[in-house]
Order: C-alpha cells, then structure tokens, then sequence
C-alpha cells in the first residue's frame, strides 16, 4: 500500500511553507489566490488530501452539521435536504445525515451518536425534539435549528412554513369554489405542521360557518393515505365529501390515485383535491394538483443563516421562531372559483 502524501510534501512541490497549505485547505483562512491555485494543483497531483479529522482536534470545531431527517419517502425532503447540504457545504461545512424514525422513539439514540461526532451544529429537518434532547444539546455547547417543525422549547430556533395560514388559504379556496361538504386528511398527529395546518384550515370554515364534513388520519404516509381516502370517498354518494385538504402532497397523490383509478371518481368533477408543499410531481401533468407551496430556499436560507449565527456569535445569537408565507399554487384538481385564475 502507497505511504499517504504529506502536507509537507505538497508545500515542497507547490514552493510555499507548510503553513499556507493548510490554510488553503481551511475554510475561512486568508490566504492569496495565486497561492491556492499552486497548492491545490500540487495536491492534485500528489493525489494529497486533508485530515480533516486531525484538523478538528486542533482546532475544537469538526466542520460537520449533523442532519437528522424523519423520513425520505416524502419528495419534499430530499430536495430540502440538498438545498440544506449544498448551502452548508458553501459556508465550508461537512454534513453527515442521520435518519430517526419519530414513531420508533429512536430519535434520543441517534441524538447521542450525532453529539459524539462532535459536531459543531444540528439541524432537525421534520423531527420533533423533547426538552430534554434540547437540553443536553445546549449543555453540549452544541447549537441546533428545526427545520420544518416548531416547537416551544426555550432556546431552540424553528424555521417553518407559514402553516396556519397555508391551511386558511386551502379552506378559503374550497369555499369560494362553492364546495360545502369539505374534507380533511390530517399527518401524523405528533407534527406540528399535521396541528397547524389544520388549525388554520378549520378556523377558515368556521368563519365561513361551514363544518368539517369528514376527518380521515394518513399519518403523512402513502398506503395510510390510500386507506384513508377508501375510508373517506367509498360511501353513498350523498355521504362522501365533494372536496379534501390533505396535510402535504405525498399524501394528496396517493388520494388522488384512489379516487381514480380505485373509485372512478372524476378529480375535480366529483371531488377537488388540494395538497401541501408542492413537491415536483404536483406539476406533472398526470397530477395538476393545486398545493399550498413550502418555500424551500427560503427556509434553508433562514435555517443555514440561523445556524451560522449561533455557531459563530452565540453570546448574542438569539432564537427565534420563523413562519414563512407560501402561495397557494392554482392547478386543475380543485374546482377553480370564479374569478380566481390559474
């Protein structure tokens, strides 16, 4: 086996000290741009690369965000997922994902394999925390952002869409279509975008001074979806709603194909559909779903932003909570009420 190249090495081919080699491969480091381009061209053909492991037990900060996600099966998340890890990687972090399951109660195990990494920052993507996992992260000096959940722990920032007012817009869109017998199937009931999301679409009907017709839970998962759809739509006519909110488009999809294919239901003749996050098979053709949009690059900008600022200022960083507004994106699976356009 070769012998490993040696940051000495590279500094004699490339003709510069030791020293400027690693700052070259240290993010942040001043160093000119005529010595970086001789130092990584005398890396490349030496075949060098950095211990960045080594780096991080002399410097006290490993350059890695720890990224715990929920679940992958829902489109929206590994496209924020990417955004997140490319944003990071732009501000000369490493990322290493991690997958909890909320249901499990895995979630404390994976926490303690993360803070044994010794990363410098956590964020949380559709993991809800308890107090107590808050608090051994901030005894551990390590600063953590949830993505796409909120919740009231002291200390703790949360970056979420704006999700009581995304549900609003979905009733309020139902309603002006003339629709009166309404619909919803609600997430996994531990999620606070499951909770806020029907809060503000259930205060919307009842400013209308319209109930809810039908309640089905799909637990924000496929075949639970589908289940709940049967529930919901393979009834009596008279007695199945003739328009549903589902809690996010993963769900809404799978509804979608069981008032279809499984009920020979027309979508939106017989029934309107409306989802929630826009994930990137909403806008295909055989779908045209109308969906409530998370903005993900905003989100990551707020949470990536956030993060930086507990990590590099976390005497004055304070946590905060952040709702971000999204449009309601108009498409063929809902009645389009008069005047409203596409």
């Amino acid at each position: 086996m070769a012998e490993k190249v040696t940051s000495l090495q590279v500094a004699q081919r490339a003709g510069v000290s030791q020293s400027a080699v690693s700052r070259v491969f240290t993010p942040g480091a001043s160093v000119s741009k005529k010595t970086a381009e001789k130092v990584k061209l005398a890396a490349a053909e030496l075949g060098y690369r950095p211990n960045v492991l080594a780096r991080a037990m002399v410097s006290g900060k490993s350059r890695i965000i720890g990224l715990v996600v929920a679940y992958l099966e829902n489109q929206f998340y590994p496209t924020a997922i990417e955004k997140l890890s490319n944003a990071l990687q732009d501000h000369g972090y490493h990322v290493l994902v991690f997958l909890a399951s909320q249901t499990s109660g895995n979630v404390e195990d994976v926490m303690d394999e993360i803070l044994d990494y010794q990363v410098d920052g956590i964020v949380t993507a559709s993991v809800a925390m308890s107090s107590d996992i808050a608090q051994r992260c901030q005894a551990a000096g390590v600063p953590m952002v949830l993505f796409n959940r909120s919740q009231d722990i002291e200390g703790i920032t949360s970056v979420t869409s704006d999700n009581y007012a995304g549900g609003r817009k979905a009733a309020e869109f139902l309603l002006a279509g003339g629709h009166n017998r309404i619909g919803y199937i609600g997430g996994w009931e531990g999620a606070s975008t499951q909770r806020d999301r029907e809060a503000g679409f259930l205060a919307a009907l009842k400013d209308a001074g319209t109930a809810l017709f039908a309640r089905e839970t799909g637990d924000f998962q496929t075949e639970k979806a589908r289940a709940a759809a049967l529930r919901m739509f393979d009834v009596a006519p008279d007695q199945r709603p003739d328009a549903v909110f589902l809690a996010n488009d993963h769900m809404a999809l799978a509804a979608m194909d069981v008032l279809r294919f499984d009920l020979g239901l027309s979508v939106p003749g017989d029934v309107s559909v409306i989802g929630y996050d826009d994930v990137p098979p909403a806008a295909w053709p055989a779908y045209d779903l109308t969906t409530v949009r998370q903005r993900a690059n905003l989100m990551v900008e707020e949470t990536v932003a956030a993060l930086m600022e507990h990590i590099d200022t976390p005497e004055t960083a304070n946590p905060r909570r952040v709702a971000i507004d999204g449009p309601l994106i108009i498409r063929g699976s809902a009645r389009v009420p008069e005047g409203w356009t596409k």
